[in-house]
C-alpha cells in the first residue's frame, strides 16, 4: 500500500516540477495583487466573441441566480408587494369597466406609458457607469430633433394626436408665425424630463452598494468601487490626469454636499460617473444625493441639452449645414444630395393628412441611421451577457479559494 500511495504521489510530483520548470507558480505562491489581476485577465476572456458558449451558459446560471435573489427580496417585502397587487387589481377593473371615467382613464394610460417609456430609456442610458446605451443619441436627441424641424415647417406645435407622438403631422389649420425656442421646449419637456429622471434613477445602484459596504464594514464584490478606493489611496503624484479630474469631483461632493452634487449633475459630465459611488462611501443622506442628482440632471441639464439639439436643428441652421456640406470640394454635391433627399422626405410626410397616400420611399440616411441603432442595441445587449457572464465567473473563483482556505 504504501508503495502504492509512493506511486500514485510520482506523477503529481512530476507535474508540480513541470509547472515551475514552465515558469507557473501556484495560487499559495502568487500574492493577493497578482492573483487578482490573473484571476481579472482570465475573466476579461469570458465574452460571447471569444467564448460563446461558455460565456451564455454563465450568463444563464447568473441570470437564474439574479432572478432567485430578486424573489427572495420580494418574498421579504410581500406585504407591501400584495398591496400593490390589491392596487393594481382595482386599477385593472376601472381600466376594463365601461363609463364616463374612461377617457380619464385612457389619457391617463397613454401619459403614463409614455413616461414610463422615457424613464426606461434614461436608466438604461446611465446603467452601467457609462457603458448603457446611449439613449439620448438614439432616441430623444432625434425626437427633439424632429419636433424641431416640423414646428419650423409647419409654423406650429399642434400636431395632431393622434398620431402623434408616433408621427408628427403638421395641422390642417395653417397657422403662420415665428416659432420661438420656448414653444419647442415646452412641446418636448415631458418627455425629456422623464429621461433624465430615468438618469438620476440609474445613478442610485452604486450609491446603494457603496453605502452599505462602508456602513458594514466589508469590501463589496464590486470592481468599480475596489477602483473608487485604489483612487483614494493614490497619492498625487501617482494619479494621471483623469484621476486627479475624478479626485477634485470627489472632493467638491464631500466638502460642498447638495450644491457640489447639483453641480457636477448640472451639466455633461462623464466624471459625475462615480458620484454615487462616492456619495455611498462618504453617507451622504438619500435625499441630499437623489434630490441634487434629480434636479440637475432632469431640469437644469436636460435643458441645456434640449437649448443646444433645437439650436443646432433650426431651420437656418440646417439649411447652412446642408450648404457647407456643399461646399466640400470634388465630394461636396455628393454628399449633399442625401441630406437633401432626407430633408425633402421629410417636409412631405408633414404635410400627409387623412386619405392622401403616405410617402413610403425610405431614404439612405434613415436606412443608415436604423442599422446605427441595431448595432448599438446588439452591442449593449452583448455587454449585459458579457457583464453577468464574468460575474458569475468571479462567483466561482472565490468558492474555489474559500474551498481551499477550509481544506
Amino acid at each position: 500500500m504504501a508503495e502504492c500511495g509512493a506511486e500514485g504521489e510520482l506523477p503529481q510530483r512530476r507535474l508540480g516540477v513541470k509547472e515551475q520548470q514552465n515558469g507557473e507558480r501556484t495560487d499559495s505562491e502568487l500574492s493577493v495583487d497578482e492573483r487578482k489581476q490573473r484571476d481579472s485577465e482570465e475573466r476579461e476572456t469570458l465574452v460571447v466573441w471569444k467564448k460563446p458558449q461558455l460565456t451564455l451558459h454563465y450568463f444563464t446560471l447568473e441570470l437564474l441566480i439574479t432572478l432567485k435573489e430578486w424573489l427572495w427580496r420580494l418574498w421579504q417585502q410581500r406585504q407591501t408587494v400584495f398591496g400593490l397587487l390589491i392596487l393594481l387589481i382595482l386599477l385593472s377593473i376601472a381600466y376594463c369597466i365601461e363609463g364616463t371615467h374612461q377617457k380619464y382613464v385612457r389619457y391617463m394610460e397613454k401619459k403614463t406609458l409614455w413616461c414610463a417609456y422615457w424613464v426606461g430609456l434614461g436608466i438604461l442610458s446611465s446603467v452601467g457607469l457609462g457603458t448603457g446605451l446611449h439613449t439620448f443619441l438614439l432616441y430623444l436627441g432625434p425626437h427633439i430633433a424632429s419636433v424641431t424641424l416640423a414646428a419650423y415647417e409647419c409654423g406650429s406645435v399642434d400636431f395632431p394626436e393622434p398620431p402623434y407622438p408616433d408621427q408628427i403631422v403638421c395641422p390642417q389649420q395653417n397657422s403662420p408665425g415665428s416659432i420661438s425656442l420656448w414653444t419647442i421646449i415646452s412641446k418636448v419637456r415631458l418627455e425629456a424630463c422623464m429621461w433624465g429622471a430615468g438618469t438620476a434613477i440609474g445613478e442610485l445602484p452604486p450609491y446603494f452598494m457603496a453605502r452599505a459596504a462602508r456602513l458594514s464594514g466589508t469590501d463589496p464584490d464590486d470592481e468599480d468601487y475596489q477602483r473608487f478606493e485604489e483612487i483614494l489611496d493614490q497619492t498625487q503624484s501617482t494619479q494621471d490626469f483623469a484621476t486627479r479630474a475624478k479626485v477634485a469631483v470627489q472632493k467638491l461632493i464631500q466638502r460642498v454636499g447638495f450644491f457640489g452634487i447639483l453641480a457636477c449633475a448640472s451639466i455633461p459630465n462623464p466624471l459625475f460617473d462615480l458620484a454615487g459611488i462616492t456619495c455611498g462611501h462618504f453617507l451622504v443622506p438619500f435625499w441630499t444625493f437623489f434630490g441634487a442628482t434629480l434636479i440637475g440632471k432632469a431640469v437644469i441639464k436636460m435643458h441645456i441639452q434640449k437649448l443646444f439639439v433645437i439650436v443646432t436643428f433650426s431651420r437656418h441652421i440646417v439649411e447652412q449645414m446642408v450648404s457647407l456640406i456643399g461646399a466640400v470640394p470634388l465630394l461636396g454635391a455628393a454628399l449633399q444630395k442625401p441630406f437633401r433627399e432626407y430633408l425633402e422626405a421629410q417636409k412631405a410626410k408633414l404635410h400627409h393628412h387623412a386619405g392622401e397616400g403616405i410617402p413610403t420611399e425610405e431614404s439612405g440616411l434613415s436606412w443608415l441611421f436604423e442599422k446605427v441603432v441595431v448595432i448599438m442595441v446588439c452591442f449593449f445587449v452583448c455587454s449585459i451577457v458579457n457583464s453577468m457572464a464574468q460575474s458569475y465567473g468571479k462567483r466561482k473563483q472565490q468558492e474555489k479559494y474559500s474551498e481551499g482556505k477550509t481544506e
